[in-house]
């Protein structure tokens, strides 16, 4: 039995590369701290508006074929706005797997209600079952974990399912305990909603169920301005935890794929018009669209600032060439939500060997990478003074790490401090899709929650990472090029320097002891 790491990459094919991230950011935080920085700038108290703090984001394409990416101006509020449906865009996929579509609507009550729609394939075509929540929910503070979150709390009052045939009945009676809330699950009858849980029952049913609105614990609200577009709203909730044991109590501290708000989403989107207009009884059946074939020539790359639990933003960069089964990935890490504050970036490259189609995830492919060599240019003072800290031997050239300048850290078998270790091989998951413009999209497997890598074939991931975009047929490495600036007054801490430090330390040790947990 081992304790898992608290840092994790969260990207890629190399999950264990970088569990020191969190040292990473540790570090950071604390020298800012300490030399008086406004790095952390938090509400003290409750919210009185809905523009206390909002952060814009000019993101230019990261690749020449400027079509593929919209320029589009990224805002988003603290405390967010989050009156109105939000819907999936797509047939999502949760660890397990488990495959299905959401429809959340907020009410200016604080009171909201939760549709989700679950399904027997990763094409959402298949229902199976609904289940819809009611409750309430409180926005908190802005999270001191994940910049540019909220963190709320949320309370249930009533739980109903509906199955949608005589087949899903009986996958539900094997799972569930005999009698659930009064119910007889043997007598439920298809397309009629049955309560499963309200304010004075226990929670039996819905944890064997494997259901949490956990996700709710943390939120963040993005708009994209598009010009004569108009504006698309997404709604980012707390990740689902990996481990279906976990998840029930899982404290997220990164994001799943967002929803869209129903009345501003991306056009032509006929997912979202379907699952708006959806019901317990009455679930979407999504069209079956096209499937292109696994392609991975060329260079696939971030849509967005993407955010990992445990404190890490980062965007992707991967080449692969199939002629010769190598691959390059570039992970550009950040210190805040908008990707405006680089800290570091880190080049792998391997080999890649393709496997057979995924007998859990319908159109995935599996694969078995093998990292070899890893190269890190720091890109702040407190990363330089970090890995220039660490001893002969153990992390590339012992103090000769530069800003700016890349090291390699294939001659020291990796590097202790950042918990990179060399060669590494990983087993994978890969999927392929087309957007709403008919561009390719590769979905690669979602690194697991703890920390752990996937470094045998039962580890391979059953989710996906936030898709990538098909940028190019492999031309140069990207400029990643970022404008930001904060629209509103800051609301900050009124503690001294050595208040803030003192805070920072004990925030960040207690969120590692919280996140680090046994495994077998």
């Amino acid at each position: 039995m081992k304790c898992a790491e608290a840092g994790n990459m969260s990207s890629g094919p190399l999950s264990h590369l970088l569990r020191g991230v969190w040292l990473l950011w540790f570090w950071q935080a604390v020298f800012a701290a300490g030399t008086g920085s406004k790095l952390w700038e938090v509400p003290t108290g409750p919210f009185t508006s809905s523009s206390n703090l909002s952060e814009s984001l000019q993101w230019e394409p990261h690749c020449q074929y400027s079509h593929l990416q919209d320029r589009a101006r990224i805002t988003a509020d603290l405390p967010p706005t989050l009156d109105g449906t939000w819907v999936s865009t797509r047939c999502e996929v949760r660890p397990g797997p488990e495959f299905l579509t959401r429809s959340y609507t907020f009410h200016p009550t604080r009171h909201f209600q939760a549709l989700q729609h679950y399904y027997t394939d990763s094409g959402c075509e298949d229902p199976a079952y609904s289940l819809m929540t009611r409750g309430k929910l409180r926005l908190r503070q802005a999270s001191w974990i994940t910049r540019g979150g909220t963190e709320a709390e949320h309370h249930i009052s009533k739980v109903g399912i509906v199955v949608h045939s005589l087949a899903a009945k009986q996958r539900l009676v094997s799972r569930l305990p005999p009698s659930c809330v009064g119910l007889t699950l043997g007598r439920m009858v298809p397309g009629k909603l049955y309560e499963l849980y309200n304010t004075r029952a226990g929670r039996g049913c819905l944890a064997a169920l494997g259901f949490s609105m956990m996700e709710m614990g943390l939120i963040r609200v993005e708009t994209q301005h598009r010009g004569h577009e108009g504006k698309v709203q997404e709604l980012f909730l707390g990740d689902i935890h990996t481990e279906w044991t976990q998840r029930t109590h899982h404290r997220p501290t990164g994001y799943q794929q967002p929803l869209q708000n129903a009345m501003h989403h991306i056009h032509p989107c006929p997912v979202c018009a379907l699952v708006y207009r959806s019901s317990e009884q009455r679930p979407p059946v999504l069209p079956r669209g096209p499937v292109p074939s696994l392609a991975l020539a060329g260079r696939w790359v971030s849509q967005r600032c993407e955010t990992r639990p445990t404190i890490l933003f980062l965007t992707r960069d991967f080449t692969f060439d199939p002629d010769q089964h190598s691959w390059e990935g570039v992970y550009h890490h950040y210190l805040d939500a908008a990707c405006s504050q680089p800290t570091f970036t880190l080049r792998a490259s391997g080999h890649y060997a393709q496997g057979n189609p995924s007998a859990k995830v319908s159109g995935a492919t599996e694969f078995v990478f093998k990292v070899t060599q890893v190269g890190v240019t720091a890109l702040d003072q407190p990363t330089v003074k970090l890995l220039n800290g660490t001893r002969p031997g153990k992390c590339g050239r012992a103090g000769g790490w530069e800003v700016g300048v890349e090291q390699d850290l294939t001659p020291t078998d990796g590097c202790t401090v950042l918990g990179i270790k060399l060669p590494h091989k990983e087993y994978e998951l890969f999927k392929t899709e087309l957007n709403h413009r008919k561009h390719p999209l590769l979905l690669i497997g979602e690194r697991p929650t703890d920390g752990s890598s996937p470094d045998r074939p039962q580890r391979r991931p059953t989710s996906f990472q936030a898709p990538l975009v098909l940028c190019s047929g492999g031309e140069s490495q990207p400029s990643h090029r970022y404008r930001s600036g904060f629209n509103s007054k800051q609301v900050q801490l009124a503690v001294s320097g050595t208040e803030q430090l003192v805070q920072l330390v004990l925030l960040v040790l207690g969120s590692a002891l919280y996140s680090c947990f046994c495994v077998y």
